[in-house]
């Protein structure tokens, strides 16, 4: 696979932004990156060709979000943005630690994504790609520009070391409800050795809500621990009253649709369209009593048939 001139161009500016919000050294940033510290120089003095691999060039777009698909899709700033922005500032303008529980589908990882790009020394973990102990904690760490090479002891106090001499690091963990027990532990054991400089934020949907309540219940050693770091409480975005979720999902799917249809007259058609319930079995259904009104993945089916 080729990747042009133009797209590199375009991952080497992304880098060379992400680098200002990165307080560590620009060796950490590099393995950061998985990178070797001399590529990285080449590639800060403006070389790009012959410095990586096409898929290095990829991993890195990936990772800063550089459009390498082209895709048309525009992000909008919604409410469920304004309000995880408010949150994620005050969590870490306070090193405090949050958890963020509410439906699928109303964008709270591109929303996520999109904030931690414009703060400094804040990171983002996928826990749906690092689902135990080892994997997580190697994903952190390298998130952070530490070795992940050597022994896992070693690897989780380098992770300790490094959160407690960034400047106010804040961590997003996203889709926290597929870690398995033994990481949730482990991250217990990190908040515990690094009180006062780290900011956690976690996000999931329902299944993070229920594990946790679940191995509070039944007295399952951690949970009321990492709980109560987390605030002792669960934020949600989505109003709990049925008329409230209807404004909230009709103006959530208004704005998105709004900055992705060339044709605004059909916004409110595939307003309308979306806000269809599914419930619990999936079976279509009108009304707003129960079940989920379809999400902003349905929208953006919708948007690509009416470009079509």
């Amino acid at each position: 696979m080729e990747i042009n001139k133009e797209l590199k161009q375009q991952i080497r500016e992304a880098m060379l932004n992400g680098r200002k919000n990165f307080g560590g050294s620009d060796a950490a940033f590099a393995k950061k990156l998985n990178i070797s510290s001399s590529i990285y120089s080449r590639i800060k003095k403006g070389e790009t060709e012959k410095v990586l691999s096409a898929g290095e060039w990829l991993g890195i777009g990936k990772k800063f979000q550089v459009n390498i698909n082209k895709n048309d899709w525009k992000f909008a700033r919604t409410e469920v943005y304004d309000q995880m922005y408010e949150s994620f500032m005050f969590c870490q303008k306070t090193k405090s630690s949050m958890i963020l529980v509410d439906d699928c589908g109303i964008g709270k990882t591109e929303c996520a994504k999109a904030i931690i790009s414009q703060m400094k020394n804040a990171f983002y973990v996928d826990a749906s790609q690092t689902h135990t102990k080892v994997r997580f904690i190697k994903q952190i760490a390298l998130v952070l520009g530490c070795d992940t090479k050597g022994k896992y002891h070693e690897v989780l106090e380098n992770v300790k070391y490094a959160l407690n001499i960034l400047e106010n690091p804040f961590i997003c963990i996203d889709e926290a409800g597929d870690l398995e027990y033994s990481a949730y532990l482990e991250l217990k054991g990190i908040m515990n050795d690094t009180v006062d400089s780290c900011a956690w934020f976690m996000i999931g949907a329902d299944g993070l809500r229920a594990k946790i309540t679940k191995g509070i219940n039944n007295h399952k050693v951690g949970f009321a621990e990492i709980f109560s770091r987390f605030s002792d409480d669960f934020v949600t975005l989505v109003p709990k009253g049925t008329e409230d979720r209807k404004k909230f999902y009709t103006k959530l799917i208004g704005d998105v649709a709004y900055v992705n249809l060339e044709d605004k007259s059909s916004i409110n058609e595939v307003i309308r369209s979306c806000m269809v319930r599914v419930d619990s079995q999936y079976k279509i259904k009108k009304g707003y009593e129960d079940g989920k009104i379809k999400s902003l993945r349905y929208l953006k089916t919708l948007v690509n048939i009416n470009k079509s």
